[in-house]
């Protein structure tokens, strides 16, 4: 486990000076995908440096990348890899965005570093199955609150949820029994429940490129991490439900 995490570390680190260079110097091509969202030359560039250490210290392994797809499907080691979560926070030059590597074993996430280049000093968390959870260096656990009458609520996209009656009224409900509600976003609000910060994660409109390391960042702090119906991410979930373990089936009687 050691060096897979030490060579994340260093894609995280690497991918860091990229990201940190072209957001200072704010001159970069912008693409528009299909599914209307923004791609830059910064994410291609910042994924092809992060597949090049991983194919250089682990030949053999699986790749699945938000710009360029997938290598070695078949192998039992997936890494599963956002350049820049937050793409459209990196364009309007907001620092809530970050790179997400994450390393999944036989279907079973192992590995997750989360590296916010330019918020702060460049915030990172990082855990490894079993080890725990660190954010700059110092280990973090989740918070102790049991009652939703006492948690701080953050939502991300949440799309999807209004997309019918049922659900919004829901999750309206679930706002009305929380003590504090804010919109964190991102990599942001995943980091402050591993720290105890924030108690409860929302979101309906997400790929599992996106909360893969952010999912097992939260769980070795001690959290739990389900989709919105209570199952176990997958590589095609969409939903994430993250919370300090205590709230998770209060949480979920809302909305599953």
């Amino acid at each position: 486990m050691e060096q897979f995490l030490k060579v994340a570390l260093m894609a995280a680190e690497e991918s860091k000076k990229l990201i940190r260079k072209a957001y200072e110097a704010q001159g970069f091509n912008i693409t528009i995908k299909g599914d209307y969202t923004p791609v830059t030359e910064v994410d291609v560039n910042v994924e092809t440096l992060i597949r090049s250490i991983i194919v250089e210290n682990f030949p053999e392994h699986g790749m699945w990348g938000e710009e360029g797809g997938v290598i070695n499907p078949e192998s039992d080691y997936q890494w599963l890899v956002d350049p820049i979560d937050g793409t459209k926070a990196f364009i309007r030059r907001r620092p809530f965005f970050s790179t997400q590597i994450a390393l999944m074993y036989k279907g079973e996430m192992i590995l997750g570093v989360s590296c916010a280049p330019c918020f702060g000093e460049g915030e990172i968390a990082y855990a490894t199955k079993g080890n725990g959870t660190f954010i700059d260096g110092k280990k973090v656990s989740v918070s102790d609150i049991s009652e939703l009458r006492d948690a701080v609520f953050s939502s991300g996209n949440i799309k999807s949820l209004t997309k019918n009656d049922a659900g919004w009224l829901k999750y309206g409900e679930l706002l009305r029994a929380i003590n504090s509600t804010r919109g964190f976003g991102d990599f942001l609000h995943y980091h402050y429940t591993a720290a105890g910060k924030v108690d409860i994660v929302v979101e309906s409109d997400v790929t599992i490129l996106d909360v893969a390391a952010l999912s097992i960042i939260v769980e070795e702090a001690g959290g739990k991490v389900t989709d919105l119906h209570g199952n176990k991410l997958t590589l095609e979930s969409t939903s994430i439900v993250a919370t300090n373990g205590l709230l998770h089936d209060q949480v979920l009687s809302y909305l599953s």
